[in-house]
């Protein structure tokens, strides 16, 4: 992986394997030469230096010990790392300042801030950055794409490939733990000709315990170069003779051990992302390059938070997935407690209760031993192996679930009927005699696939005997497990305690103590209703919380998501028109007449309007899109246009002075009884847009019999009726021109190429032209990658965008055209490009583009 094993052990100590819960060793005191570090005092004198700062002041770095800091960097550098101090919020935090001028010399410097016990590391490295870029920025987009996903495994998946493209690294992988802290390898972006780890696990002792500890201190690792030599610190230790502590440094260097254990990967640049799950280390991004790369801090600074933030989004769908099963569990509850209504025999109902049980915990056969009796459905052990087993399950915790993948582990004569029985989980359905209703799973062989010899971690090497050694060979070794059956998930096991609470219930319906008993029941059910509430109200509101800051509205992802991306193409659709003519006025009974047939298609007629067409200066032309758009949605969600009669009137008229009225009136839709109490974006919007922006007016009155607006636009945004303005309103079609000769698709092609300078629109085309039937897209961002891609490669169709950062796609579409390969463009500039017009057969569709606007270049 991208940091294993020894990466935090001193090269100089003998490890003692026997000792995995001691605290992490200190880590010696060694920097990458790429920046350079100093530790001072709290009175703010220099107790450490890296030698490499000699590059940089041109003095001994001896000389700087017990000097002071001012004394060297100038007084606003000193300041503002005295300010970033008092930001830290822990001993484990890490302040990060950007592009500060450290010795009023003009050179810029990234620093980062932290605490080393009584001393404070400050530690620099060189902005090479000819311009800043706002790369937090970034996040957002590839955080609102992974949490559109539809479970763990796809938000892994787009994790890894929006971080390689991100990073620039050539592999990423999601490195998850297990329970026994083996790794696997569950997803992975690499390019191509790159090995792949995929699916191979790693024994635990590639990761020992101790560095795990600091993967949750130290969310970020980075080597820039294995082959680098590092630089010393001075003094080596301090005056009470111990090692300064790196463990949160970001350029302290590695121990030789690990740079080898990389190079036998073939590996020269790595980069590890703790993913922390509620606290604990659920697993890392593991990034590796096949040559050096040093990555800018504000870079690394953001992928530290994308890490975070994709914590959060795993978190939601591992609880929307405890969600579910959680509701099952009560389905089932509610199934059996109406059906064993006054205190019914368990053993009489034991069909319908394994059955119910079913729907909810898959499993192979079961068992129950209820009163003395024996009873089964499936193939089970014979009857004298299951009285032995029960004799077993008396023997664990009372009143606990008992479960486990592979039962001969704890109870040798299991083996004898492991062709039936390899798992089992057990529900104790009484307390005295011990009852209990025992479902059954079947083994399955498997093959792990370990990414070496897991049962060879270590060897005696040396004058210090047994120590971690990097591992030689990354061969795939495959172990063929026996006994074991599916594990039992733990969101399985919690119904299995949610319908064992249930049948306790039914139990002691029968006794004397049964009040007390169904209380105590009843509490430890609604405990467990309580803590799960807890928590997926805990999730809810953290993803709440992200969205409001980012969105300033209370409304999932998905909403804010659909109700923004209405909004831009509103926008949109109003820059088309008021663009098409080189920013002149635009017609307002067309931008009406988008919105009705974008929301209500071949019921458009529910709207009338009345009093002619009306052009609209630029200024005000996309103030009331918003608006016009905020009133069809809102109408077409809730009011009139939601209902079958309903209807809308728009009538334009014009007073004395020239200024326009809109009036707006809603009728048939759904009677309103009372006033809203609540005001959300889009009422701000139509209430406050025209007269904070235009200076005109809004009213805006919720009659019982529907909505009704009155708008007043200004005279000096309406301009003249051009002579041959048509007067009815036309919808403008989203592709700007179609395609009237050359060679068309039929249908979307196996094989698509996708030229495209943005990672996020490429990713998104990649994701539509999958999700609508094409098997492979290749993406390139520039000419020259593309013309590269298409010597390799035969696409059936290819999307262009018009304008790449510094180039057009000219050479490329030439190179398609003489190939006779069928494609279309892609532009922000309308159809007034100057390559869009020597292309007149070619099809142009306009960003910002949906999955509906490719599906219909194949219509």
């Amino acid at each position: 992986m991208s940091d294993t094993q020894n990466e935090f052990i001193s090269p100089e100590e003998p490890v003692d394997l026997t000792n995995c819960d001691r605290e992490p060793i200190h880590i010696l005191g060694r920097v990458q030469s790429y920046g350079f570090l100093i530790a001072v005092t709290p009175d703010w004198i220099i107790n450490h230096v890296s030698v490499n700062i000699e590059e940089v002041l041109n003095e001994p770095a001896q000389d700087l010990i017990g000097q002071p800091l001012v004394q060297f960097m100038s007084k606003h550098a000193v300041h503002d790392i005295r300010a970033g101090l008092q930001m830290l919020g822990s001993m484990d935090s890490i302040e990060r300042m950007f592009a500060k001028d450290v010795f009023g010399d003009g050179r810029l410097y990234d620093v980062g801030v932290h605490f080393s016990g009584r001393s404070i590391i400050l530690e620099f490295e060189r902005n090479e950055g000819d311009e800043r870029k706002d790369q937090i920025s970034v996040i957002r987009p590839m955080i609102d794409r992974i949490g559109r996903a539809r479970d763990t495994v796809q938000a892994c998946d787009l994790a890894a490939r929006q971080l390689k493209s991100f990073t620039g690294f050539d592999r990423v992988m999601v490195y998850r733990f297990d329970k026994d802290d083996c790794g696997e390898v569950i997803a992975e972006a690499v390019k191509p000709g790159m090995d792949s780890f995929k699916g191979l696990r790693y024994p635990a002792t590639d990761i020992p315990k101790q560095a795990r500890e600091l993967y949750k201190r130290n969310l970020l690792r980075i080597i820039s170069d294995v082959n680098e030599e590092g630089v010393e610190i001075i003094p080596a230790r301090g005056p009470e003779g111990i090692p300064l502590d790196l463990s949160l440094s970001v350029t302290r260097a590695v121990s030789p051990i690990h740079l080898e254990y990389l190079r036998n990967m073939g590996v020269e640049a790595s980069m590890s992302v703790s993913i922390i799950k509620r606290g604990k280390l659920w697993g890392l991004f593991a990034c590796h390059h096949e040559a050096p790369l040093t990555l800018p801090f504000e870079v690394r600074t953001a992928a530290e938070l994308f890490a975070q933030l994709f914590s959060f989004v795993l978190d939601q769908k591992e609880s929307d997935l405890e969600r579910d099963h959680y509701l099952k569990a009560q389905i089932l509850h509610d199934q059996i407690m109406t059906q064993l209504a006054d205190g019914a025999d368990l053993s009489k109902n034991f069909e319908m209760i394994v059955g119910a049980i079913r729907n909810v915990i898959p499993f192979d056969s079961a068992m129950g031993w209820i009163d003395g009796q024996l009873m089964h459905t499936g193939r089970v052990p014979a009857p004298d192996q299951c009285m032995r087993l029960t004799r077993f399950l008396n023997t664990t915790a009372a009143g606990r679930i008992y479960a486990t993948d592979c039962l001969k582990d704890a109870f040798p004569p299991a083996e004898d009927y492991s062709d039936v029985a390899c798992g089992v989980l057990a529900l104790p359905v009484s307390r005295v005699p011990r009852d209990y209703l025992v479902l059954f799973r079947q083994e399955i062989v498997r093959s792990v696939t370990w990414a070496g010899n897991p049962d060879k971690p270590v060897s005696v090497t040396g004058k210090h005997g047994v120590r971690l050694t990097p591992r030689k060979s990354f061969e795939a070794w495959q172990e063929i497990v026996r006994h074991h059956s599916q594990p039992w998930q733990d969101e399985e096991i919690r119904a299995a305690e949610a319908l064992r609470v249930t049948l306790m219930e039914v139990v002691l319906r029968l006794t004397d103590t049964v009040i007390q008993e169904r209380s105590r029941a009843q509490e430890r059910q609604e405990l467990l209703i309580a803590e799960l509430n807890h928590r997926v109200r805990n999730i809810l509101t953290l993803i709440r919380g992200l969205i409001s800051q980012s969105a300033g509205e209370d409304r999932s992802v998905e909403d804010y998501i659909k109700v923004l991306g209405g909004r831009v193409y509103a926008l949109s659709r109003a820059h088309d028109q008021i663009t098409q003519k080189n920013w002149s006025p635009a017609s307002l009974l067309k931008l009406i007449g988008n919105e009705i047939e974008a929301y209500l298609g071949d019921k458009a007629d529910k709207v009338k309007i009345s009093g002619g067409e009306v052009m609209l200066e630029p200024a005000a032309f996309t103030t009331l899109s918003l608006v016009v758009h905020e009133l069809v949605t809102n109408s077409a969600k809730y009011g009139a246009l939601s209902s079958e009669n309903g209807q809308v009137t728009i009538d334009l008229s014009y007073d004395q002075a020239g200024d326009l009225y809109l009036a707006w009136r809603e009728s048939g839709g759904p009677i309103i009884s009372q006033q809203p109490t609540r005001r959300g974006f889009g009422s701000t919007i139509i209430e406050r847009a025209v007269p904070f922006e235009l200076k005109g007016s809004s009213d805006v009155r919720f009659a019982t019999t529907g909505l009704e607006v009155d708008l007043r636009i200004p005279e000096r945004f309406i301009a003249e009726l051009p002579e041959d303005e048509d007067d009815a309103p036309v919808v403008q079609d989203r592709a700007l021109k179609k395609s009237t000769g050359g060679k068309s698709p039929t249908g979307i092609p196996d094989e698509v190429f996708i030229l495209e300078d943005n990672t996020i629109i490429a990713l998104d085309a990649e994701d539509y032209m999958l999700e609508i039937g094409a098997k492979t897209v290749h993406t390139a961002s520039g000419v020259s990658d593309a013309m590269k891609l298409l010597e390799r490669i035969e696409p059936g169709f290819a999307l262009l965008d018009v304008n790449l950062s510094d180039e057009t796609c000219e050479p490329v579409a030439k190179h398609l055209k003489t190939r006779g390969v069928p494609f279309a463009f892609a532009t922000g500039y309308g159809d007034a490009v100057s390559l869009v017009k020597r292309f007149p057969e070619v099809t142009v569709i306009q960003k910002p583009y949906t999955i509906n606007d490719l599906k219909a270049l194949f219509e």
